[in-house]
């Protein structure tokens, strides 16, 4: 069992920044890709960014790329995830998750290929 513990949401104006992270229990944090999605009121969970489990390889969503940047550290178990030029059609709850792989490269945007979710944290962008 992997508990993924999410932090750094709040408030921000339109333009602005902030800093998500997610802690993982594992002591095998390494052997997981670690992937955040968001959810809107209303709307269903989208996929935002994920990063292989070395930090090798990173997928980012077309509506975040070059603004939303996903980084790791393996050795505290944390992933983060930071987020520039905030927009009102950003604001959602975003979670972190974390899919087993036996590949350094794998980096799924899929959902369902994720077996550890964290609670979320929210993250309100005002206009």
């Amino acid at each position: 069992q992997v508990q993924l513990v999410e932090s750094g949401g709040g408030l921000v104006q339109a333009g602005g920044s902030l800093r998500l992270s997610c802690t993982a229990s594992s002591r095998t944090f390494s052997s997981y890709a670690m992937g955040w999605f968001r959810q809107a009121p209303g709307k269903e969970r989208e996929f935002v960014a994920v990063i292989s489990r070395s930090g090798g390889r990173t997928v980012a969503a077309d509506f975040v790329k070059g603004r939303f940047t996903i980084s790791r550290d393996n050795a505290k178990n944390t992933v983060h995830l930071q987020m520039n030029s905030l927009k009102s059609e950003d604001t959602a709850r975003y979670y972190c998750a974390a899919d087993h792989t036996p590949y350094d490269v794998w980096a799924s945007r899929d959902s369902a290929d994720y077996d550890y979710w964290g609670q979320g944290t929210q993250v309100t962008v005002s206009s």
